[in-house]
């Protein structure tokens, strides 16, 4: 079987446990059937680590953008030229993480949505797909898609959410779902809808760790072998087997990202 997370933030986790080794993440992951990752950018000090990574694992990719609670301008914000720049090379196969949060940051947020269209504008030019984060700004966020034209360039709304009328308006503009294991709490009864309605080829599947681990671990350090959990829960939902949803999300995931470049008897540590 072969996962694949969407998105993580493995220069985020905290690997005491692991005496400071990534491998053993990593391999727990490849245990689990969890054999590519996204390591995902939220800030651009710290692209550079993660670029290492990524050259370091052939199965690992990674992006680069500023996460919209990252940084609050006038501190500091992000230039097109810049991001345009930093994703040439060959292991950034997307932008973002970017969008609105308005749950997070408060007061005028303009900066929020010059920011979002700086990304969208420098992933038209790049050629490269978005990844979307949207926290209590559904309105907006959908809006300066379509103002933006995002769907010249498809990509994911990532962690979502949301209810099914704006999983739908985003799937019209050729964007991907992607759950996390928000999915698998039981509170979560409408995202467990959308989970049932998104087209099978427009899912993807993500831990977003060290964040928001599902059950059976649900307030613990998440890590990509979870993704399992997730994908498991959500191939019941729908009533078919884990093998034909890991396959399914997977073939999604690198129709999405077609930048990714990987050989299959380079997938181990």
């Amino acid at each position: 079987m072969f996962l694949v997370d969407s998105h993580c933030h493995l220069d985020l986790l905290d690997l005491t446990p692991d005496e400071g080794d990534l491998n053993r993440v990593i391999a727990r992951a490849q245990e689990q059937g969890v054999h590519y990752l996204l390591n995902v950018c939220v800030a651009l000090d710290g692209f550079p680590t993660l670029l290492k990574t990524a050259e370091r694992y052939p199965f690992v990719s990674t992006s680069v953008g500023l996460h919209p609670n990252e940084n609050p301008a006038p501190v500091t914000d992000v230039d097109e030229t810049t991001l345009i720049r930093l994703a040439q090379h060959p292991k950034v196969v997307a932008i973002g993480e970017t969008g609105l949060d308005y749950f997070r940051s408060t007061g005028d947020l303009e900066w929020q949505r010059t920011r979002f269209r700086t990304h969208i504008e420098a992933a038209k030019k790049v050629g490269k797909p978005l990844i979307v984060h949207t926290r209590d700004a559904k309105d907006d966020t959908i809006r300066i898609m379509k103002e933006e034209r995002a769907d010249q360039v498809q990509g994911v709304m990532h962690c979502f959410t949301e209810d099914w009328a704006m999983a739908k308006k985003a799937l019209d503009m050729n964007f991907y779902i992607s759950f996390s294991g928000i999915v698998t709490f039981k509170s979560a009864v409408t995202l467990q809808d959308v989970a049932r309605q998104v087209p099978l080829d427009r899912i993807l599947i993500e831990t977003d760790c060290p964040y928001l681990a599902p059950n059976p671990h649900r307030g613990k350090p998440n890590e990509p072998a979870y993704v399992r959990y997730t994908a498991d829960y959500i191939a019941k939902l729908r009533n078919i087997s884990l093998e034909t949803f890991a396959e399914q999300t997977t073939k999604n995931f690198f129709t999405l990202f077609s930048s990714c470049h990987f050989n299959r008897n380079e997938l181990h540590v």
